[in-house]
């Protein structure tokens, strides 16, 4: 069983703990010195870099999260100047701004090896053709994975998304035998397959690595019998680095987490108490080698189970169990985080006073959909269709802008949507 970086995925355990705590100990003092927003909460609580003395230390920091990380749109989480970072990409799933993140070159380089490593655990190596149909605009999603498989020598097909029949065409065609994906998108390829009459078992396939959206074992089950391959989880956290944080290895037995690089803590959503191995809570990550856009316990929302046991393929990193859920109103359409009080914040930009709005999310086929239902002034119901058609499309091209997801957009008369939560939810989720 093939392992990318030897000498550090399978560290003994007590080497690898000093070397959380030097690259720790680095980091905070990063941090301190050139991030406005950590200087401020460290001498709030009277707290210097130097006190960190063990790991255990970490759990008098205080949290960073996503509302923290908009607030400091564009770049004052930065930690080098602007002349030093090479790669700028931002995401919509935020509360408020987009969320930047920041690479250095050596970022860039990291990023890769780490990539690299996910890969290889998947069974990825040299000799294979990897289809790539995640995004490549200001997502870190197809980009971390891309540099990877390049890394590893083997041939990257940078498809993107969308063109469903083309890419089983590329698939056929260029013989790809890895699919980089969503896990409904996998499906939504199947389907396609079968419309144009493509035998998935005459195909190159051996291996999907699914990320982005949450998944079970009845869909990995599903993907495996129709796509004739081996499917692989993988944990990408855009905030923290992309693709590259953690990823199944050949056993399935849970996502091997790159620990020289990331801290895990799992905690109580509501308390913030610090959790034992093995209880369900809320992953917090700190990177330690990152240098362009450190993050100090950054709550990350999925909650997952942190397994130390030995792991037979070999590798001595911690595992997180399969997402199990979110702490927060966080909800996911098609790969992307979406906060509903962001769109709340939009549609008030567009009419005056307080939005009337309901988010209802589904799925036809394997495809998932956004529909916001909106209620608008009565006089837009009467003789005005003109006038109606051109709010729907100036609302869904400024929600598309602004979260990343083309929704439906469907006005409702006043009365539509009830202000009392317990009767009108904000989020109908119809596909649980």
């Amino acid at each position: 069983m093939a392992i990318f970086d030897k000498d550090y995925e399978q560290m003994e355990r007590k080497y690898l703990l000093q070397l959380q705590l030097e690259r720790l100990q680095a980091t905070l003092h990063r941090a301190y010195k050139n991030v406005k927003f950590y200087k401020k909460k460290f001498d709030g609580l009277g707290f210097l870099p130097e006190d960190c003395q063990s790991l255990e230390d970490l759990a008098r920091l205080p949290f960073t999260t996503r509302h923290h990380l908009a607030q400091s749109y564009p770049y004052e989480m930065f930690a080098v100047p602007l002349r030093e970072v090479v790669r700028i990409h931002s995401s919509t799933g935020s509360p408020g701004a987009p969320i930047v993140m920041g690479y250095t070159a050596r970022d860039l380089r990291t990023w890769a090896k780490l990539a690299a490593r996910i890969l290889t655990a998947a069974g990825v190596d040299r000799d294979d053709v990897v289809q790539v149909t995640l995004s490549y605009g200001l997502l870190t999603s197809a980009f971390g994975l891309h540099y990877g498989v390049e890394l590893l020598g083997a041939s990257v097909i940078p498809t993107g998304p969308g063109g469903t029949a083309r890419q089983v065409q590329i698939m056929r065609d260029y013989r790809t035998t890895v699919l980089a994906s969503t896990p409904s998108y996998s499906l939504v390829l199947a389907d396609k397959m079968e419309e144009m009459g493509v035998e998935a078992k005459d195909l190159h396939l051996k291996v999907a690595l699914l990320a982005g959206e949450p998944w079970t074992e009845a869909q990995r089950r599903e993907i495996e019998s129709r796509l004739y391959l081996t499917a692989i989880d993988h944990y990408a956290l855009s905030e923290a680095m992309g693709p590259g944080v953690a990823g199944e290895c050949e056993q399935r037995q849970g996502m091997h987490l790159n620990e020289d690089h990331f801290l895990p803590e799992v905690i109580d959503p509501k308390s913030g108490a610090t959790l034992p191995p093995g209880e369900l809570g809320e992953l917090v990550l700190t990177t330690i080698t990152k240098e362009a856009a450190p993050l100090v316990r950054f709550r990350t929302g999925d909650l997952v189970r942190l397994d130390y046991a030995p792991c037979p393929c070999g590798r001595t990193s911690v595992r997180l169990s399969r997402i199990q859920g979110r702490s927060d109103e966080v909800v996911i359409v098609k790969g992307i985080n979406i906060f509903p009080a962001r769109l709340g914040q939009i549609l008030a930009g567009l009419q005056e006073g307080e939005p009337l709005y309901q988010l209802v999310i589904g799925r036809e086929g394997h495809l998932d959909y956004l529909e916001v239902r909106l209620e608008v002034r009565e006089d837009l119901f009467f003789d005005k269709m003109t006038v109606q058609r051109e709010l729907l499309l100036k609302i869904t091209r400024k929600l598309e802008q602004g979260i990343g997801v083309t929704p439906r957009v469907k006005l409702v008369e006043p009365g539509s949507i009830s202000r009392e939560k317990e009767t009108s939810p904000l989020v109908i989720d119809l596909r649980t």
